[in-house]
């Protein structure tokens, strides 16, 4: 068990405070490109998000692909993840430290199989430790620590929030870049399993953008009450992928 112990505007002058708004948007975007990119170490490179747990029962093809991301995008990732994401991210905006802790633990308890909760806080507390190395600030060192003393659990999405938030990446566009990093992790496992190829997986990558805009408006609407996700198929799937005898991917 868990416990917790506790718009950007331009300035005047004209020219002057729209160049200052637009250098603060770079520096968003390029908070951004970083941590979406392949290369950051987070481990998602591990993950399937339950891919090969479906194609270990034959339950998806090349076919079928697209339609199960596009699930997993608005019954499962989207009211759990990205909604965490987007609640955390307020919250640690406005200085509220014990709501982050909250929606972290429900978070994590929405998270049924084990090897999803392992793969979740796994990815979250790593993201922190890069993060307090990499911005330094009094947030993601105070949430680290609060992770790391397990006074939290330390979720991977509740960790991007906090991390965007103190990084000064407006809401929306903290979900939308976690949500498409979710879609080039499950598109990069597709290319291992050998369900597409690369110029495949490009194609379900750019098919997936509408869901992941209509996923992240969703995220944005939603309450604490709201969260989680309704992807039984998966549950079951991911409790499988436990006990299979060989497995390329941590979930």
């Amino acid at each position: 068990m868990y416990h917790d112990d506790s718009d950007d505007r331009a300035g005047p002058g004209g020219a002057t405070g729209s160049a200052r708004a637009a250098e603060t948007d770079l520096g968003h975007l390029l908070v951004l490109l970083q941590l979406t990119d392949s290369a950051f170490p987070s481990g998602f490179y591990t993950l399937s998000h339950g891919l090969e747990g479906f194609l270990q029962q034959q339950a998806v093809d090349h076919d079928t692909l697209p339609d199960l991301l596009h699930d997993l995008l608005r019954h499962g990732v989207g009211p759990s993840d990205a909604t965490a994401l987007a609640l955390a991210h307020r919250a640690a905006t406005a200085g509220d430290w014990a709501a982050v802790a909250a929606t972290d633990r429900r978070l994590h308890a929405g998270k049924l199989g084990r090897e999803i909760r392992q793969a979740a806080v796994r990815t979250g507390r790593q993201l922190l430790d890069l993060a307090a190395e990499i911005f330094g600030t009094a947030g993601i060192v105070r949430y680290h620590r609060q992770v790391t003393a397990r006074r939290a659990p330390g979720t991977q999405a509740v960790a991007a929030g906090i991390v965007y938030a103190e990084a000064g990446v407006p809401v929306r566009q903290a979900v939308a870049a976690d949500l498409f990093a979710f879609c080039a992790s499950f598109a990069g496992a597709a290319l291992r399993l050998r369900l597409t190829d690369h110029r495949g997986a490009q194609v379900l990558l750019r098919r997936t953008a509408p869901v992941v805009e209509e996923t992240t408006r969703a995220a944005l609407a939603r309450s604490l009450d709201d969260l989680g996700a309704t992807t039984f198929a998966a549950d079951v799937m991911s409790a499988r992928h436990e006990r299979a005898e060989a497995r390329l991917f941590a979930s």
